[in-house]
């Protein structure tokens, strides 16, 4: 499991934003990874994701890194942000979009209005 743990957090302290998920961004493998996924990709977040299917020492270890039973799992910036339904309710309240922009993240504002105006 330490080789699973260094993998992890070599992944998430190189990259911006990371998505571990169910499949890919292209092609999710379940509902709540195809939720958050979806929201990033229409936020034109750029992002890496990790496909925890692949790898059953990831899909275990990412659980054991976060504290975090559930799958999918978003982190900006190092810090582990939730899964599906905190991502959900951080996207309609506006305070992702805040996340973004105090880590200087690029994503769409516009598109991220879009998705409040459509949920409201």
């Amino acid at each position: 499991m330490t080789d699973a743990k260094t993998a992890i957090d070599e992944t998430v302290k190189a990259n911006d934003v990371v998505l571990f998920m169910k499949g890919t961004k292209s092609m999710p493998q379940c509902g709540f990874s195809s939720r958050v996924a979806g929201v990033l990709n229409f936020m034109g977040v750029e992002y890496q994701d990790v496909n925890v299917l692949e790898d059953e020492t990831i899909r275990q270890g990412i659980k054991d890194y976060s504290d975090w039973p559930t799958i999918p799992q978003l982190y900006i910036k190092g810090e582990f942000v939730g899964g599906c339904d905190i991502i959900t309710e951080m996207t309609l309240s506006g305070e992702l979009d805040g996340m973004f922009d105090e880590n200087g993240v690029t994503y769409d504002k516009d598109a991220a209005d879009k998705i409040r105006e459509a949920n409201a």
